[in-house]
């Protein structure tokens, strides 16, 4: 069987106006087929040049395919089943950082770079006052970015018209606001000059991204099948599911027409505000988790895709989304109701198996972050508690119900069987000094009033203890299968 090469792919060489940092799946799957898309479609004619921004690993296998990959896209769409592949074509090159640290730089300093991108992972976009000027090139993703654009404002004499646009997609909350604060931190501290400070603050443009793609990468697991049908070898594989959606937000000026990706069909916002479409992915999607996985693990589930072929849980969680979440999210009914449909064929997605002992990481947080918001909305507008998100705060007490903890992890009993319950120290710490030395209602009462946990005392919510205690009771004593039926009767 042939390798993958550019003959097959039928590659057009293209003007290098993107310059992205990070070679990973993510990128690859998301940002690079996308403009790929654009790209066929006539929309935009951009090349990509990837940029290898770690001293770990390598680029042989970019090389050695001409820098062209596959990705296959897995899963449910619009209720059909989606197993498609495209070969990406829109990479020119890949370059390391350390290893071709001056054609690194030349890249940094083309005339057709309109594009820089990122994705570095959520630790990727810090200051570190000790990162060097001088090295070749800087440790951090901030320090290397500040040197490329200081080069560049050299190169083009501080020209207005050479700026570039930065969108970085790492998962962390006005991600373009922090790496723009880092930049300048960096300016300061290499004493860099007003004039190149100004340029950048007046001429480049940071933008904050909301990204949404569950990548899974290179298919070890069923690599032969995958393999068999594309009908040829390819090395750097990347399967994704369907659904993609990219937020990107620019406050300063509309960058679509510089970056139309969108008008190739592309599911691809430009905003000034992208805080309603966090808000709908936060309380819709990671809310459908937090609020339903925890029950569904006590009920005797592994994975998501069990959960919802389950008619009680499925029903629970449908609910919990349908009427107590989507009547929260600030945008148009139809178009939450849609997201939240596409949520549910998300969840389905025979391809992935989503632990639910990986979601319950961290669930302490998580509920705040993400049920909370929507239960006090609740209560805001309708002056009573949301059925089912107060019975989330339950199967979460439930799920935290332990007084053995050791090495900093508690462990929960689920039918005689032993789960690890993961969460700060602080938050162990207390479950383990409550969850089994109080009364279910004295519990409840303690949970409910740590403010340090929820930003707030939610016994101060009417009915709120008595209901989550009463709940508390019947799992302990039915279980959470026989109780998540009663719930959704």
């Amino acid at each position: 069987m042939k390798n993958l090469n550019k003959d097959m792919a039928k590659k057009v060489s293209r003007p290098i106006a993107v310059m992205q940092y990070g070679e990973g799946n993510f990128l690859r799957a998301f940002v690079d087929y996308m403009i790929d898309i654009a790209n066929e479609k006539g929309v935009t004619d951009m090349g990509i040049a990837i940029v290898k921004p770690i001293t770990f690993g390598s680029l042989e296998r970019f090389d050695a395919q001409n820098n062209l990959y596959t990705v296959v896209l897995r899963g449910r769409q619009d209720g059909k089943t989606v197993n498609d592949a495209r070969i990406v074509t829109s990479v020119e090159e890949a370059v390391d950082a350390y290893t071709q640290y001056d054609r690194y730089m030349e890249t940094g300093c083309l005339d057709t770079l309109k594009i820089i991108v990122s994705n570095t992972t959520e630790a990727g976009i810090v200051f570190d006052e000790t990162d060097k000027f001088e090295s070749t090139p800087p440790t951090t993703y901030p320090g290397k970015l500040t040197k490329v654009l200081y080069e560049r404002f050299k190169k083009f004499n501080g020209a207005a018209d050479k700026g570039v646009i930065i969108i970085p997609c790492e998962l962390i909350e006005h991600n373009g606001d922090k790496l723009s604060d880092c930049v300048n931190k960096f300016i300061d501290l290499w004493k860099l000059g007003e004039d190149f400070k100004a340029w950048v603050n007046e001429n480049c443009t940071f933008c904050c991204t909301l990204v949404d793609r569950i990548v899974t990468g290179y298919p070890r697991d069923s690599i032969e099948e995958i393999t068999a049908q594309l009908g040829y070898n390819d090395q750097l594989v990347d399967t994704a599911e369907p659904f993609g959606l990219w937020v990107i937000e620019s406050k300063k000026r509309d960058i679509s027409g510089i970056f139309p990706i969108d008008k190739a069909g592309l599911p691809v916002v430009f905003t000034d505000d992208q805080t309603p479409y966090r808000e709908r992915k936060v309380r819709i999607l990671n809310g459908a988790h937090t609020s339903t996985v925890l029950a569904g693990y006590l009920a005797g589930f592994e994975i998501v895709g069990e959960i919802m072929k389950d008619p009680d849980v499925r029903k629970y969680m449908e609910t919990a989304v349908f009427e107590e979440i989507v009547p929260t999210v600030r945008l148009p009914h139809d178009e939450v109701v849609a997201f939240a449909n596409s949520v549910f064929e998300r969840f389905e997605n025979p391809f992935i198996r989503h632990r639910l002992l990986d979601i319950s990481l961290n669930s302490v947080s998580k509920w705040k972050a993400r049920v909370l918001p929507s239960f006090r909305d609740n209560v805001a507008k309708n002056g009573k508690l949301p059925k089912f998100l107060t019975f989330s705060f339950a199967a979460l007490l439930a799920f935290y119900t332990s007084d053995t903890l050791v090495d900093g992890v508690l462990k929960g009993s689920r039918g005689g069987e032993s789960y690890d319950i993961k969460d700060d120290a602080a938050v162990l710490a207390f479950f383990a000094k409550n969850s089994k030395a109080l009364s279910s209602k004295e519990f409840v009462q303690a949970a409910a009033s740590e403010t340090r946990f929820w930003g707030e005392d939610l016994t101060k919510y009417e009915g709120f203890v008595d209901t989550v205690a009463a709940y508390l009771d019947a799992i302990h004593k039915d279980g959470m299968k026989a109780v998540v039926h009663e719930l959704v009767k």
